[in-house]
């Protein structure tokens, strides 16, 4: 499968629309998580030591190729844009797939982009090695970053809040000599941590002596890779926002109260309406943030306007959906808590709502101004 974008390159307006092969992308993937990535299979697997879903993985890469969608197709991937990796990310929102997409078709692979690192590039669009950036979730694009200590060709330290670092085969570390460096897994000792988010384990990396390869400068990557990771983060935020919107109409059309279905009570009409106008404003807010990174033009803006949106739609679109679905939703069965937790998570990733408003505020030169003194 190899996706062909149609974002709108060489045009001064974004088009934040889905295409024909955005669309057919999007039904392809939605059934093979149907097919692999069911909520009870989900809710079993977090439950276990190994949370991590490698057969959906594995037919998310070898069947369609989705680990190399940002991998040009002369570096072995398949030449797609962020519009497409957008498109793929809502649909693993929607599940709460617990895959490594984000983190290594998306952030890892971008630092490997900027750092043109062919031969590790074509590892990671073929799915079979996982990439982990070496950097804590929490991070965002341009803020401090911990490094460790390179002494002698060999690598000392610790890094923590790692997130998918159980399930990567290479991680790129960085070090305090501005270098990035690609480690393998087994050169590291890797404890998991705990993550509010069951589906996105994150881990602590210890590095005692570990060799690793340079690769090149690790500021001008970190950044190019937190920015696409931040940017993209916004889809899967709003297919999980929307998820927990259309299960939650349904679930209300079917559960009746006083021999009336509980959706036509007017207060929960409200809210509702309320929640649908929120979670379309962050559609368009992640599509313009996907093709601006397609594209190439107001970048940071645009991502810094999505996350600024997302988080708060996100978390707010998934406690509804628990306390509207009352009883059950409280429920450990029900998979409605996974979209809890991976709100709550998210909303710390690549930087929290506050940092990003801050950063726009930067931007576009409105900052806030200077406290006054009290009289």
């Amino acid at each position: 499968m190899s996706p062909v974008s149609t974002a709108s390159r060489g045009s001064t307006q974004p088009d934040l629309l889905y295409s024909e092969e955005e669309e057919a992308l999007r039904a392809a993937v939605r059934d093979l998580l149907t097919d692999h990535c069911d909520a009870a299979g989900v809710i079993a697997r977090v439950e276990s030591d190994a949370p991590h879903d490698r057969s959906a993985w594995k037919a998310l890469t070898d069947g369609m190729g989705l680990a190399g969608l940002l991998v040009p197709e002369d570096k072995g991937g398949q030449g797609a844009t962020h519009r497409e990796a957008a498109v793929v990310l809502e649909e693993l929102g929607r599940a709460v797939a617990p895959v490594p997409f984000l983190t290594s078709a998306v952030v890892a692979t971008e630092a490997l982009l900027a750092c043109e690192a062919d031969d590790l590039l074509a590892e990671l669009a073929s799915g079979r090695t996982v990439g982990a950036l070496a950097v804590g979730l929490h991070v965002a694009p341009g803020a401090a970053y911990p490094v460790v200590r390179h002494d002698g060709g060999a690598l000392h330290g610790e890094l923590t809040a790692v997130a998918d670092a159980a399930v990567a085969d290479v991680l790129l570390v960085l070090a305090d000599d501005g270098g990035l460096y690609a480690v393998r897994a087994e050169a590291v000792t890797v404890t998991p941590q705990t993550s509010l988010d069951l589906t996105r384990p994150v881990a602590r990396i210890v590095l005692d002596g570990a060799a690793g390869r340079l690769l090149g400068d690790a500021e001008p990557a970190v950044r190019r890779a937190l920015r696409a990771g931040a940017g993209l983060l916004a889809s899967e935020q709003f297919g999980l926002a929307d998820w927990a919107l259309a299960e939650t109409v349904r679930y209300l059309k079917e559960r009746k109260q006083f021999n009336r279905p509980v959706g036509g009570f007017q207060a929960l009409k409200h809210r509702l309406a309320q929640l649908w106008l929120e979670v379309v404003s962050l559609r368009a807010a992640a599509r313009g943030a996907a093709d601006a990174l397609a594209t190439g033009e107001d970048v940071d803006v645009s991502v810094a306007v999505a996350q600024a949106y997302a988080a708060p739609v996100a978390v707010r679109a998934a406690e509804e959906a628990l306390q509207l679905h009352g009883g059950i939703g409280m429920t450990w069965e029900h998979p409605v808590h996974l979209y809890l937790k991976r709100a709550k998570a998210d909303s710390i990733a690549y930087g929290t709502a506050g940092a990003h408003r801050a950063a726009l505020a930067e931007l576009v030169d409105l900052r806030a101004p200077d406290a006054q003194p009290a009289p």
